[in-house]
């Protein structure tokens, strides 16, 4: 058993959710997707929830991911496949089960699984996926990043919203010892696999564009979040900048001021050429004037009373 890490990345998992995107997520929950294609391997056996992030996929993705589904599935000779009508997003969708985990190159060249499971081979790891289950109304709810666990509210009422999904092609993945569900991992099945180390299966023109069509897909869609991902903390780094330069000019002003030199503040702002004697930031001058006031009292209370009924309206 895996030790139990920092914030929500748990290895002591007791219901493992991953949130996926749009349509990988539903078409996954609903039985047609049967690789889940990962960077790196599957850390647990057994159930596993699915969530859907809050992106939402645009119609050529969409189009992209059925086609590569269709094409695949024509291989052995299913032609009749029945999507989604709906890809919702921020649900909890359903479960499947993880079975095991090996690398692409490996499931290429695996004879013991159907032509077309081995065309989803798309990324380094492949986690093998069955029995999917689907909940009757999809749960609104937050996702995290990695593999993390369910709230326990949201489990029980989750587990008991359960109805098995069919299968357009079932799959059984062998294990090589039923035993021990890790037996199947990257790099079990090594010997095993053909001499060839090639797969057999014949690639028509419509399955190499599917194909193609699929990996532009799941390029595109990392780079667009990779690119967010990289502006949102650029954003997040220049906040801090700038807060920190504030903390610094504040402090500066207190050390100024402590010193009996108020009248001199530094500009921080080096591209600024014209640099004024008072700091332009609007708490500086609210410091400023409060310490003016605390060096310049104001009258008496007895004359700013006689003063304030002296006081007649225009």
């Amino acid at each position: 058993m895996y030790r139990e890490t920092k914030g929500r990345n748990y290895r002591n998992y007791r219901n493992p959710c991953l949130t996926m995107h749009q349509p990988w997520a539903s078409l996954l929950v609903h039985g047609i997707k049967r690789i889940e294609g990962r960077s790196w391997p599957a850390p647990i056996r057994g159930r596993l929830w699915i969530h859907a992030a809050g992106k939402v996929p645009d119609d050529a993705t969409i189009k992209a991911m059925e086609d590569f589904y269709r094409e695949i599935y024509a291989v052995n000779g299913i032609t009749d496949l029945k999507f989604p009508e709906h890809y919702p997003v921020s649900r909890l969708l359903g479960c499947v089960e993880v079975v095991g985990c090996v690398r692409c190159e490996e499931l290429t060249c695996w004879e013991e699984v159907p032509e077309g499971v081995r065309l989803e081979g798309l990324t380094d790891f492949c986690w093998l996926c069955e029995q999917p289950q689907k909940l009757i109304i999809p749960f609104e709810m937050r996702g995290f990043q990695g593999v993390y666990n369910l709230e326990r509210k949201i489990y029980e009422a989750a587990v008991r919203s359960l109805v098995p999904v069919e299968s357009p092609l079932p799959v059984n993945f062998p294990l090589p010892n039923p035993q021990d569900p890790f037996s199947l991992k990257a790099g079990s099945i090594s010997v095993y696999l053909s001499e060839s180390k090639t797969s057999g299966v014949e690639k028509s023109s419509r399955l190499n564009a599917a194909i193609a069509g699929a990996r532009a897909a799941a390029v595109q869609f990392s780079k667009k979040d990779q690119h967010v991902q990289t502006n949102t903390i650029k954003n997040v780094n220049s906040n801090n900048i700038i807060r920190t330069g504030q903390l610094k000019s504040n402090s500066s002003v207190e050390d100024d001021i402590a010193s009996n030199k108020a009248g001199t503040l530094i500009c921080h702002n080096k591209e600024q050429s014209g640099c004024s004697r008072y700091e332009r930031n609007s708490s500086t001058h609210k410091q400023l004037s409060r310490t003016k006031l605390s060096q310049h009292p104001g009258p008496p209370s007895k004359i700013f009373a006689a003063a304030m009924r002296g006081l007649r309206p225009a």
